[in-house]
């Protein structure tokens, strides 16, 4: 076999170094697009996918087409995770959620149906009311909450990008311990 020469040696080290560095950027870019596209469903998937500091997780119920729990970027609204969610189902009450706020991480988004009674109409709701969704007419309905008060959550879960927990609601003027109590029997995150 030949020896090669200084120059020769040189060129196939420039080679080797090259071929190195583009299969690292080559490998790195597969491992951003497969993060990218990571998608939290529970259903088909139990394990838990990569956490980005930037999202938020999401469970999108109710009157939607395809009802799950879905990763989010954070800064997101009501209105992406019910297109993330399939789009509102027939008969979907679209007044009674507001499609402005922003999402929170951990909060339930919940597109009430054909059977559930219009916001603010005789019978309420069965059950605890979302506080990702509530409007100031279910809010009212609450025992301790008046207007003014249901409307400064409203004002206090928009100014905040949404509510993860009930507890959080006792930073806004006007609830007390006691109004905590019912709250935390009559909502839900």
């Amino acid at each position: 076999m030949p020896e090669l020469s200084r120059s020769q040696l040189l060129l196939y080290a420039v080679i080797a170094v090259a071929v190195l560095v583009v299969g690292a950027r080559w490998i790195r870019s597969g491992e951003r697009n497969s993060a990218g596209a990571a998608e939290l469903s529970f259903a088909a998937d139990s394990s838990p996918a990569r956490e980005s500091t930037d999202d938020v997780v999401i469970h999108v119920a109710g009157a939607v087409r395809r009802p799950g729990v879905y990763r989010m970027p954070a800064g997101t609204r009501v209105t992406d995770a019910v297109k993330r969610g399939g789009g509102f189902a027939g008969g979907a009450n679209r007044d009674a959620i507001n499609l402005a706020a922003r999402l929170s991480d951990g909060q339930q988004v919940v597109v009430p149906g054909p059977g559930s009674a219009a916001a603010g109409s005789a019978g309420g709701q069965s059950g605890p009311v979302s506080l990702g969704s509530a409007t100031v007419e279910q809010l009212d309905e609450i025992d301790g909450i008046g207007p003014v008060t249901a409307q400064k959550i409203i004002e206090f879960r928009d100014q905040h990008g949404g509510l993860s927990s009930i507890e959080q609601l006792d930073q806004v003027n006007g609830i007390g311990p006691s109004t905590m109590q019912t709250l935390r029997s009559a909502l839900q995150p």
